[in-house]
Formats: C-alpha cells, sequence, structure tokens
C-alpha cells in the first residue's frame, strides 16, 4: 500500500512539473489529456484501496522520512490513510478530473492553456497533501499550497487589474485566518508535546472538558477554517473569487478548497468534543452567515455570484451541522454538496461559453432549446440544491435540519427559512437563464451552441451523482445494510462518542413533510414570477427596500473598505510619511555628518611635512606644560 499512497499524491506533482516545464511546446490537447490523466489515475489508485478498506479498518500510516526534533517532539513527514482522508481524496481527484476534463474544451483557446493546467495539477497536489499529512504541520503545508494556487487561479487573468484584486482580496483574507491557525497548532504541540492526530488524540484526554486551554485551541484552529471556508467575517472574498476561470469556480470554490475548513474541525474532532463552548460559536457562526449568504443571493444578476453566495450559505449549513456534534451529516452535506455545485458551476461556465463571455442573467433567456445538454444537467443541479425529494441535496440538507431541530425549533426554523432562500434564488437563476424569450445581442444569439463533449461528458457524470449521492446515506429510517451507511463508515475516526439530540420519528417525518412542502410551493410560486408573469430582474439602480440590500450585499464590502482597508491603506500613507520625514532625514543626518567631518579631517591631512612637525611639537609642549602644572 506505501508505493500506492506516493503515487496519488505524486502523480500531480508529476503532472504539474510536466506541464509547468514542457507544456509551453507541446500540443494542448497533449497537455490536457496527460494533467487530466494523472489526477484519474490517483482517483482510481484511491478507489483500488477503498475497496480493500471496511469501518473497522485501523488507519495506515505512511512514514516517508523523519522530517525533525525539537523539545521532545518527533516530527515525522508521512501521511495517514483512513476512513476520512479516503473519502476526501475520492472527492477531490474524482471531481478534480473531471473538472480537469471540462477545461480542457473550456480553455482551449486560451494563450496560458499549459500554464493553468500546471495550476491546477499543483493545486489537486496541495489538497491532496491537506488531507493525506499524519499531522498538523503537514496539513499546514498543503493548506497554505491551495491558499497560493487558489491566488494564481482567481487572478489568472492578470492583465485584468479587477481580477488582480480579487486574487490579492482571497489572498489576503485567507492569511488572517492562517495566523489563528498556526496559533493554534503550537498551542497543541506545547500542550500535548505531539502535533500528529493519533498523538494527539491519545493525549487530548489531559484536558478538562470546556476549560480555557481547550476553548483556545479550538477556537484558534476554527479561525483557520473560517478564513478557507469563507465564513463570518472573513467570507467576502469567495464572491469575488469568480473572477477566476469557471473551473477554477467548481473545483477551488465549491468542491474543494472551500471545504478544508470542514474537514480540519471533523479531523481534530477529539479537540471539538472537549470544547462545547466553541460548538456554540461555531453554531452560531454557521447560522449566521448562512442566512446573510442567502439574503444576499436572492437578488445577484450574475450567475456565477448567485453561485457564489450559496456556496457560503451552504459551507454555513455544514457548520451548523458541526456546531451541534453531527460530523458524519456534515461530511455527507460536503459530499454530495461537491456533486451538484461543481455541476452548477460548470454548468453556469457551459452558458457563459455559449453566451461569448456574459455573465449577467438579465442578457440570457430562452436557452434551454439552444443548450439541451446544459439545460437538463443544471435543472438537475438546481433541483438537488433546492431539495427535491429523494435527490442527493434534499437528503443530506434534511439531516442538517433534524439534527438542528434536536438542538433547539428555533434553529431549525432559521434554516427551514434559509432553505427556502435557496430554492427562490436557485429557480429564479434557473428561469431567468434558461426560459423566456432571449435578451441577449444579435451577435451572441448568432453565436449559442451546445458546448463541446469535454465539456458535457462531466456534466453529465456529476448529474448522475447529485442524483444518486444521498443514497450513500439514506435516512435511518428507511433501512438499508450496515456498512452502505457513510455514519457507520467513519465512526471509528471519532475518539469520543457524541451523543445528539434524540428526534421522535413522528416529529422527524412532520419536519421532512414541511421541507418537501416548503420546496414545491417555492418552485410553484417562482415559477408563476418569472414565467407566467415574465417578471424580469431590474437594473442595479432600480432596486429598492429589502431588494437594494441583497443586490448590494447588504453594503458589506462598503463598511470593510471604511472600516479596515481604507484604515490600512492610512496606516500605509503614515508609514510612508514617517520614512520621508523622519527616518530618510535622520538617515541623511548621519551621512552629512561623515561627509562634513572628513571634509574637516581633510584640511589637517593636507599632506605638508612642515605643518605635522609644527603641530607635533606643539603638542610635545603643551603635554610637557601640563605635566609641569600637575607636579
Amino acid at each position: 500500500m506505501e508505493n500506492l499512497v506516493y503515487a496519488i499524491i505524486l502523480l500531480p506533482l508529476l503532472g504539474f512539473l510536466f506541464s509547468g516545464l514542457f507544456g509551453k511546446k507541446l500540443p494542448k490537447i497533449l497537455v490536457g489529456s496527460i494533467t487530466t490523466l494523472v489526477v484519474f489515475v490517483s482517483f482510481c489508485i484511491a478507489l483500488s484501496i477503498f475497496l480493500k478498506f471496511d469501518a473497522e479498518s485501523q488507519p495506515v500510516i505512511v512514514r516517508a522520512f523523519e522530517w525533525f526534533r525539537i523539545n521532545g517532539i518527533q516530527v515525522n513527514f508521512g501521511f495517514q490513510i483512513d476512513q476520512l482522508s479516503l473519502m476526501m481524496i475520492m472527492i477531490i481527484t474524482g471531481i478534480g478530473s473531471l473538472i480537469h476534463l471540462y477545461s480542457i474544451g473550456y480553455m482551449s483557446e486560451d494563450e496560458g492553456f499549459y500554464k493553468f493546467f500546471s495550476y491546477l495539477n499543483l493545486f489537486i497536489f496541495s489538497m491532496l497533501l491537506l488531507v493525506m499529512g499524519s499531522n498538523y504541520l503537514i496539513l499546514f503545508i498543503g493548506w497554505e499550497g491551495v491558499g497560493l494556487c487558489s491566488y494564481l487561479l482567481i487572478g489568472f487573468w492578470y492583465k485584468n487589474k479587477e481580477y488582480g484584486a480579487a486574487a490579492r482580496k482571497a489572498f489576503i483574507m485567507n492569511r488572517i485566518g492562517d495566523l489563528g491557525m498556526i496559533i493554534g497548532i503550537l498551542m497543541i504541540a506545547y500542550q500535548t508535546n505531539a502535533v500528529d492526530y493519533l498523538s494527539v488524540a491519545q493525549n487530548s484526554s489531559k484536558f478538562a472538558l470546556d476549560s480555557p486551554v481547550i476553548i483556545f485551541i479550538t477556537a484558534s484552529l476554527f479561525i483557520g477554517a473560517v478564513g478557507k471556508s469563507a465564513q463570518i467575517p472573513l467570507f467576502t472574498w469567495l464572491p469575488d473569487a469568480m473572477a477566476g476561470p469557471t473551473p477554477v469556480s467548481a473545483l477551488i470554490h465549491a468542491a474543494t478548497m472551500v471545504t478544508a475548513g470542514i474537514y480540519l474541525v471533523v479531523r481534530s474532532n477529539f479537540l471539538y468534543s472537549l470544547a462545547p463552548t466553541t460548538m456554540d460559536g461555531i453554531l452560531f457562526i454557521g447560522l449566521l452567515t448562512a442566512l446573510v449568504a442567502a439574503f444576499i443571493g436572492l437578488r445577484q444578476n450574475d450567475i456565477k455570484k448567485v453561485l457564489a453566495y450559496s456556496t457560503v450559505s451552504q459551507l454555513g449549513f455544514m457548520f451548523v451541522a458541526v456546531g451541534v456534534g453531527a460530523y458524519t451529516t456534515a461530511m455527507f452535506h460536503l459530499m454530495t454538496h461537491a456533486f451538484f455545485k461543481a455541476l452548477l458551476f460548470l454548468g453556469s461556465g457551459s452558458v457563459i461559453h455559449a453566451m461569448s463571455g456574459e455573465q449577467d442573467m438579465r442578457m440570457m433567456g430562452g436557452l434551454k432549446k439552444k443548450i439541451p445538454v446544459t439545460h437538463i444537467t443544471f435543472l438537475i443541479g438546481t433541483l438537488a440544491i433546492s431539495g427535491f425529494p429523494f435527490l442527493s441535496g434534499m437528503i443530506s440538507k434534511d439531516e442538517i435540519l433534524t439534527n438542528a431541530f434536536g438542538k433547539s425549533p428555533f434553529i431549525w426554523l432559521i434554516l427551514f427559512a434559509i432553505a427556502a432562500m435557496t430554492a427562490i434564488y436557485m429557480f429564479r437563476a434557473y428561469y431567468l437563464t434558461f426560459h423566456g424569450e432571449f435578451r441577449g445581442t444579435e451577435e451572441q444569439k448568432h453565436h449559442l451552441h451546445e458546448s463541446p463533449k469535454t465539456m458535457t461528458i462531466p456534466l453529465m457524470v456529476l448529474a448522475v451523482f447529485s442524483v444518486i449521492g444521498g443514497f450513500i446515506n439514506l435516512p435511518h429510517f428507511i433501512g438499508h445494510g450496515s456498512y452502505a451507511k457513510l455514519g457507520d463508515w467513519l465512526k471509528s475516526i471519532y475518539v469520543y462518542d457524541v451523543q445528539l439530540p434524540e428526534v421522535n420519528f413522528t416529529t422527524e417525518m412532520i419536519l421532512l413533510a414541511l421541507t418537501v412542502l416548503m420546496f414545491f410551493a417555492v418552485w410553484f410560486i417562482v415559477k408563476n414570477i418569472y414565467v407566467n408573469k415574465k417578471k424580469m430582474a431590474l437594473p442595479d439602480e432600480k432596486y429598492s427596500g429589502w431588494e437594494r440590500l441583497s443586490n448590494r450585499k447588504l453594503f458589506l464590502d462598503e463598511l470593510y473598505n471604511a472600516t479596515f482597508v481604507r484604515f490600512v491603506e492610512g496606516l500605509g500613507v503614515g508609514g510612508n510619511m514617517f520614512d520621508k520625514g523622519v527616518l530618510n532625514r535622520f538617515v541623511e543626518f548621519i551621512g552629512t555628518g561623515a561627509e562634513d567631518s572628513g571634509r574637516a579631517a581633510k584640511r589637517l591631512q593636507n599632506g605638508n611635512v612642515e605643518n605635522y612637525v609644527l603641530i607635533m611639537s606643539l603638542a610635545i609642549g603643551i603635554i610637557l606644560i601640563v605635566n609641569f602644572l600637575l607636579q
């Protein structure tokens, strides 16, 4: 198995080196095929390991070498293969290979084709390092690696200054979260004398329940998760990250990188289970983020921005699940979300490709006959995320709602409202894009055509998984084989038993019925508004009231600019003035003083021997006189 583990992680790295070093001189189809193939082979290897694993299998530690020792802590560079890491590996490489295939068609005309694929392979390598590492330090290397790749891919079209600004914004906001994560890792090492997961888990029993130390550690790690997984207050970078090519949005900002925060918390379950106060904080942050992002998504007109705020909102749902202790439910929704959100992003990319780069839904309409494959697959993704019965999104989201009700009916009520808003903005996006009359230009209308097979095949595969993905973890009341349930598969990674609040069967059925009724009610109402009544989205300046707040993103960007950005820029201006007005003048004063003293010394050292003899004689005379007087 050791060689197979090395192959999983090294193949994407080799693809990165191949494309980066030789890709410019090779045909695009060859570069795209090889970089896609290495990711797919990694998926096949992971699948072969998965088939040999079961719920009772113990973690496999593959030690590459001893990294360093410090203060009695031995840190090995190695990998941990267990049920959780295998699940993440297959999501990363499986969806990653589909997005690589899609990118061959999407980026076929781009002059930076080889560079784009080298960045994609580097991202896959970094993400695999993050989830396969056997300790927190290797996780952090992968964590920083995906942050770097995110920066490179968001700003890939660097000639556009706005795209460069979006890349910098993502990079800086992630660094804020990463500082908290570094502090948390250092504190773990100090308190447990270890950084590898198994040792930290064994030593975690030394922490008292909800002690200040465990709260500090878990809160610090969660700050890192807030930055990477775009939660309040560090979430505004993700919608701006839509500046990158659409495959980037699908791979990094929907299916993999932004879920790293969820993975971090679930991987550290042995710490978070001892910190109920931190768990309550996670629950509150997740709930607030889901609500704010869903509200903002209601009146966005850029098709990718709608999906971006949807991603932020769905990540909030996952953190709510984590906050109530339903780790398996969070991972279940992470998986199903990867299916349908990658499908929706790639579907939006197919729409944008057909529309010659247009992303504003107000310029679309009537596309269902022009791009039928994209239409059907996008509809499936919309139904899945909105809660159509027995599609993947409905099953995983219903688990979150049920667990939330067990925690508090009030929390369930808020999540229920958020789920309704999710259905509203997704059906709005679907009907504005695919129904009604075409509202674009004649040139765009002439250009309309279905995407090539390299783009539609990934859409069809993801559509299938968006339909059947929920059957991996059917509700307990339906009943199925014990090892078919995700909960049984992941149970061995949990160090402490988590007692979830019980919800009786009748209540659960009522909650399920309410969510299904809500879904069909929203579908009927939105269809009536945008198809029967043919309501169109308004120009930005004509929105008022709550619609204006939603369209302008609650003015959060303006608030952040006024309170943080301008303050930092002011510090920069002040620092520049201090440099020029104080430091530069001080340095210049020293330099000028040295020059003046040199000129004065030069007058004495003029090379005239008679003057030297005279001065020496005068000095001797003065010494003799002083010596005589002192006697």
